[in-house]
């Protein structure tokens, strides 16, 4: 049977310790299942929500002596990927936590102990898995800050909370709605965390998308400054990652929108993962539109795309309503005001026709 604590869970409850205790109870619930001699692994998305999350879980865990690892998912990967899904098996974990990647019906190994963390708009409830979910919860807590929360099922992990401060950050710009934000920000820094945030978000909008550095910062690192004033080679990986995504983003931004009744298209062609940084900025200069933010350029054979709103419209809802037949779980997921996708080439053609911009199709 499903356990799910979330919307139909912590949403419920009345106060902001009740949340805590009830994503604290999930936690112990979900690890009680899970195979105690063998590896936990987590495995997440690879921006600073997902790897703030999977580094609170793992530091927690190996701080309370369970065996923990970390699988982050790569450019264009999905966990529930048949051949990304073979991969996370030959790690026999003993469990899994499944940190940031929204939250499906269908599990990623079916069988397999596993607790998801969310706090995307769900597609339905994996059979047989813990879940602790933050959509529908007003202030809606980041994936790392779920993380922390539930973390403290293994003790104190005040020294933690600076990493959830840095999800908070990447996802919710300064997250100022939670107490947690301002304890982390008194006791490391507003700047620091601010920054650290950003040299951790940089890899995974590169060609390369390589999160490792990242990941390893925030796994050996007592604080912020450590990432923002390091210099070995972790800390100048996300320097040198942040300058690519920069010169990226300076060609980028001079590409005009093609504008079709309440859609605002922009098409892109690069390597690196700047549609969704791209999608944000003209948000705020066509407050009416639909903005979507498309690269032609990101992955051969797909075009991926980001949709953002200042209009206050359901973006998940007015994707569905566009959905071509052979879009995948890739399509449609996130926020209701932060949304996107990938579509293959020929699906991409469908889509944009049907949208009324036919000069923006691709080569099938």
């Amino acid at each position: 049977m499903t356990n799910t604590v979330g919307t139909a869970g912590l949403g419920r409850l009345s106060g902001r310790d009740d949340v805590r205790a009830a994503a604290r109870d999930a936690m112990a619930g979900a690890l009680a299942a899970f195979e105690p001699d063998a590896p936990v692994l987590v495995v997440s998305h690879f921006d600073a929500d997902g790897l703030s999350a999977a580094a609170i879980l793992i530091r927690a865990l190996r701080q309370a002596g369970r065996e923990a690892d970390a699988f982050v998912v790569a450019k264009a990967e999905s966990p529930w990927d048949p051949e990304v899904a073979a991969r996370i098996a030959t790690r026999a974990p003993g469990g899994l936590i499944v940190a940031d990647l929204g939250t499906r019906p269908d599990p990623v190994l079916p069988g397999r102990p596993t607790l998801v963390i969310d706090h995307h708009v769900p597609t339905g409830e994996p059979e047989g898995a813990v879940t602790i979910s933050g959509n529908g919860l007003d202030p809606e807590p980041t994936t790392a800050l779920l993380a922390w929360w539930a973390a403290g099922a293994l003790g104190d992990q005040a020294d933690l909370l600076w990493l959830a401060a840095v999800g908070l950050i990447g996802d919710m710009a300064e997250g100022l709605d939670f107490p947690e934000m301002a304890e982390a920000q008194a006791r490391w820094g507003k700047t620091a965390l601010r920054d650290a945030t950003a040299l951790v978000n940089a890899p995974r909008r590169t060609a390369a998308a390589d999160a490792s550095p990242a990941l390893r910062l925030l796994l050996g690192s007592d604080g912020p400054k450590r990432i923002t004033k390091g210099e070995d080679a972790d800390a100048s990986a996300l320097h040198a990652a942040k300058a690519e995504v920069r010169a990226a983003m300076e060609v980028a931004k001079r590409v005009p929108p093609a504008i079709g009744g309440d859609v605002a298209l922009i098409v892109l062609d690069s390597p690196c993962q700047i549609h969704p940084l791209i999608a944000q900025q003209w948000r705020g200069r066509l407050k009416d539109k639909v903005v979507i933010a498309a690269n032609v350029g990101y992955r051969p054979g797909w075009v991926h795309f980001a949709a953002r709103s200042a209009s206050g419209r359901d973006l998940i809802a007015f994707l569905a309503e566009h959905r071509p037949a052979n879009a995948d779980g890739r399509y449609g997921n996130g926020h209701a005001q932060a949304t996107g996708g990938a579509l293959r080439n020929a699906d991409w053609n469908g889509f944009v026709r049907g949208l009324g911009f036919p000069k923006a199709e691709v080569e099938a």
